[in-house]
């Protein structure tokens, strides 16, 4: 193996060849790969080496001897240190350029495919790329004499970065948020210490229906005591009269995960409203749906373009969550099915197909790669599946029944450009894709949106 030439705290110049999939810039140090978070392609910079590894270097970036026309001033004062978005600092038309570039150096690393024969099209932006995000989940921490404070953790740490406004959040979030945490502080509510495991409210979740205003607040706490509930909930509904349900979810959970598995009603009702391409939506606690609305009307009209229906197919929406993709397409096909494993997830499903009078439907709970080969066995087959897979991407079972029941048309919803790319190597065996198109849902971070359009071989 090579050893790297760089030693650690070393510094020396740089020229920025490319950004990486996290956002960061990339150069070469003799031969060695660098890595430069918050430098840019086409910059010469001098950078300090902070990890040696064997086959790469992580270096913080010192001066920029030579700055990219591209370079703009980060707007939000925590920027470097909150670490929630990447890209900031980067002129809007060029982040785009970047995530279609995210894909193709997805397609070279995990597969064997020539992203040079593939058609991959120009990202989709935002005409406004700010104040986007539906939903915000920001931890909560005790501070000095009884001091709250609300923010996320920094990139790679524990540390939590205190945040008064984040600028890609709806301000509806961020109201309720500081309202909130002024409350706690007010009641002296215990809030939660991750180290002593004491101590109660962990997080404070807010989700807003863009199109209909209604709001959700929801306290995830360490133990369903929640101190001085009555006193707050009276607060809350006088002040914050957008704010239409109020739940508390329980997670006792030594983990980096949000949500436990139980949540019940504080006050308002179990959900909130909210509306996408001429569909109503109902939106439970723990259901999943799109952080931003604006745009996945664009995405799932890019889904329709990929598919050509005819009105006879069956459809399989997998990972369905809520039912917003296969609900937009039941008025074009005979029939949906659609499975999730989340319970609520599933019968916000039903309850919003009933909702919006589309009878053509089936849910299941369940693995996806565990319900499709069973309707396989029952005899049923789809003409079109639509898979829209967490960021760990589609479950190697799933691709293996994809493969086996060879839907005509395949549309793979990714919002992971490396996991995308280790599944379509696998599925390309029996599929030839058409095209991606990447569509920008988050813009200021690194994630791309991809839609990607599989045709049976």
């Amino acid at each position: 193996m090579n050893q790297n030439p760089v030693e650690e705290g070393q510094k020396f110049p740089l020229t920025i060849r490319r950004m990486g999939i996290n956002g960061e810039g990339i150069g070469y140090f003799k031969k060695a790969v660098v890595f430069v978070p918050g430098a840019i392609t086409g910059e010469e910079v001098v950078v300090e080496a902070v990890k040696v590894r064997d086959r790469f270097t992580e270096a913080k970036l010192n001066k920029i001897r030579k700055k990219s026309p591209n370079r703009v001033t980060a707007p939000c004062p925590v920027y470097e240190a909150c670490g929630g978005c990447q890209l900031q600092h980067v002129a809007y038309s060029a982040q785009l350029e970047l995530k279609r570039d995210i894909v193709i150096q997805s397609i070279e690393k995990h597969t064997k495919i020539d992203p040079t024969k593939l058609k991959i099209r120009p990202t989709i932006g935002m005409e406004d790329p700010w104040r986007y995000r539906n939903k915000s989940q920001f931890q909560t921490r005790m501070v000095g004499s009884g001091q709250v404070e609300t923010g996320l953790f920094g990139a790679n740490s524990h540390q939590l970065v205190p945040i008064e406004d984040c600028i890609v959040q709806q301000p509806v979030t961020i109201k309720v948020t500081n309202f909130v945490r002024d409350l706690l502080e007010k009641y002296g509510v215990p809030i939660y210490d991750e180290k002593a495991g004491s101590g109660i409210v962990r997080t404070i979740v807010v989700r807003t229906g863009v199109k209909t205003g209604e709001t959700q607040l929801v306290f995830i706490t360490n133990s369903k005591k929640l101190p001085k509930k009555r006193e707050m909930l009276a607060e809350i509904e006088a002040a914050l009269p957008e704010v239409t349900s109020i739940m508390q979810n329980v997670n006792q959970a030594k983990s980096s995960l949000i949500f436990g598995d139980e949540t019940f009603l504080l006050a308002g009702k179990e959900s909130i409203e909210e509306k996408l391409m001429e569909l109503e939506f109902d939106l439970s606690a723990r259901a999943f749906f799109q952080l931003n609305p604006f745009q996945t009307e664009r995405l799932y009209q890019e889904v329709e373009k990929a598919l050509v229906l005819t009105g006879s197919e069956t459809l399989v929406d997998a990972y369905c969550g809520v039912g917003t993709i296969g609900q937009a397409f039941a008025g074009k096909v005979k029939e949906v099915r659609g499975m999730d494993i989340i319970p609520e997830s599933i019968e916000d499903a039903k309850r919003n197909a009933e909702k919006n009078g589309i009878e053509n439907v089936y849910y299941e709970v369940g693995k996806a790669e565990d319900v499709l080969p069973k309707w396989v066995k029952e005899g049923f087959r789809p003409d079109a599946v639509i898979v829209d897979p967490p960021r760990s991407g589609c479950d190697q079972g799933l691709i293996k029944s994809l493969l086996q029941v060879e839907a005509k048309q395949l549309v793979y919803v990714s919002c992971n450009p490396s996991t995308l790319a280790r599944d379509l190597a696998l599925l390309a065996k029996k599929y030839q894709i058409r095209y991606m198109q990447p569509v920008d849902m988050f813009p200021q971070t690194a994630h791309v949106e991809t839609v990607t359009l599989l045709q049976r071989r």
